[in-house]
């Protein structure tokens, strides 16, 4: 998978709230998959499953399976990555704007 894919695959995963729900779950600790849908009581564990596949799929969680239980890690790098590559330098570039405005509206005087 190219870079843009799998960048592509992060984004359409974090992309859907029920998605953002299960990584904010797994932020806090690993969670077994039927933890997960217990605390998700809307979802059947049919669709927890399909969202933690699309999870999985883009890195951003690790499932481990221990006997009859699976248990899904947050991996948060995937998500860091896009922060450096994306969010940091437009946050920096909009600061910068803010900035720069900032400047012109206080050099403009006031009638």
């Amino acid at each position: 998978m190219s870079n843009d894919e799998h960048d592509d695959a992060i984004f359409k995963a974090l992309g859907h709230r029920h998605r953002r729900q299960l990584l904010d779950l797994l932020k806090a600790e690993p969670r077994t998959t039927g933890t997960l849908c217990e605390l998700l009581p809307a979802l059947d564990r049919c669709t927890v499953m399909q969202h933690l596949k699309v999870l999985e799929q883009a890195g951003l969680i690790i499932a481990e399976r221990r006997g009859r239980q699976r248990w899904n890690y947050l991996d948060a790098l995937p998500i860091h990555a896009l922060h450096e590559r994306w969010i940091g330098p437009y946050a920096a570039y909009a600061a910068s704007m803010l900035a720069r405005l900032e400047k012109d509206l206080n050099r403009v005087p006031v009638s």
